[in-house]
């Protein structure tokens, strides 16, 4: 079991504990991987109502866990972590609520991906919690960790929340996911499918292996993905490939955007879409460690780029955007707009036919 405490440098006291900091406090321990302990967390609400000044189409998210296995080094989740920190004051006194402070140091990035929460009760609020939003209301799952990261193989709650939308009728439901597991639950989605609308992202940022493994050390290998969107789309569910986020100088070029869109199309992916890195402080850290140490040439054009800000620029955004088109129409591919996540335009995944296109050559930046 991996130590994810850190000795305090001055004494403290906790304040009452409140909300999600307090349900982390409470939290039993429920199962131990390879340096990763999971515990249960008993939550209130499963349905998130969406705040993203980003993700402006969405109205609500689940998040079956709290924390994420797969450990991607890009990840903007982290921070989430942090709001289960117990607030600290520096005077004397003892903890008021009756709870003990978690020796858990949420504030390190690492902890996101060392120790997960799995949500209690899930189904059941979903159940209920759907009763009482517009069913046309676009519900996402897997916002900020991955739905069927490995541990939902045992505790199956993505599963159960399945079974609940297998049974509704009218919703409109998009999935983001960057595992085969998946696959497991296939009936349930072909059901979900015939009733509602529903789309699956499957997230791919490289088909190349090594790298995917330096980015994503728990995640599976892309060809695995790859099969993934192939099994769904032989079973007529709407899925396509989600090539985010593209990497400065790593996989920011047409060379890797075709690679990507070229496999997507060979396994009659719906869609393809790719956006920008964004790198807020919460990642910072894990990220720049990688780039210091796979591709310290690129240090000073991160430094440079990130410098005041945490999402790319707008002429940047419009040339990748302009990229991503051009693969899109020369593998015959439907592009997923930020406006229209589920593709409501056209929800059976249909594709346009190839275009030859020329463009002048670029210089390939990984090999």
């Amino acid at each position: 079991m991996a130590k994810l405490s850190s000795p305090s440098l001055f004494p403290i006291v906790n304040q009452p504990l409140i909300g999600i900091a307090r349900m982390a406090a409470a939290a039993e321990h429920a199962d131990d991987g390879h340096l990763i302990e999971f515990r249960t967390l008993e939550v209130r609400s499963i349905l998130n109502k969406s705040v993203s000044k980003r993700l402006r189409w969405l109205a609500y998210s689940i998040n079956p866990y709290r924390g994420c296995e797969f450990g991607c080094k890009y990840c903007y989740a982290r921070y989430t972590h942090e709001f289960m920190a117990p607030k600290t004051v520096a005077n004397e006194g003892k903890p008021t609520d009756g709870l003990a402070s978690t020796a858990t140091n949420f504030r390190d990035p690492v902890s996101f991906e060392r120790l997960i929460f799995l949500k209690q009760n899930a189904a059941w609020l979903l159940e209920q919690e759907l009763k009482k939003i517009d069913p046309a209301m676009e519900i996402a799952l897997g916002t900020a960790t991955d739905p069927y990261q490995p541990i939902e193989r045992r505790a199956q709650i993505t599963r159960s929340l399945l079974e609940v939308f297998a049974r509704k009728t009218g919703y409109r439901l998009g999935i983001v996911t960057k595992s085969r597991l998946i696959e497991r639950d296939i009936d349930l989605l072909m059901e979900i499918s015939r009733r509602n609308t529903l789309v699956v992202h499957v997230t791919i940022t490289t088909p190349n292996a090594k790298l995917a493994r330096l980015l994503e050390p728990r995640a599976p290998r892309p060809d695995l993905r790859f099969q993934a969107v192939k099994r769904l789309r032989e079973a007529g569910i709407v899925a396509g490939v989600f090539g985010s986020p593209l990497l400065p100088g790593i996989t920011d070029n047409q060379k890797a955007l075709d690679s990507l869109a070229r496999r997507a199309s060979a396994v009659g992916a719906s869609f393809f879409a790719a956006h920008p890195l964004f790198l807020k402080p919460c990642s910072r850290p894990t990220y720049l460690s990688f780039v210091r140490e796979h591709f310290p040439s690129l240090q000073a054009d991160y430094a440079k780029r990130f410098a005041n800000a945490d999402f790319a620029s707008r002429s940047y955004s419009a040339k990748l955007a302009e990229m991503v088109g051009l693969a899109c129409r020369r593998y015959g591919l439907r592009q997923r707009w930020s406006d229209d996540a589920l593709l409501t335009t056209s929800q059976h995944g249909r594709r346009t036919p190839p275009q030859r296109v020329v463009v002048p050559s670029q210089e390939k930046l990984f090999a």
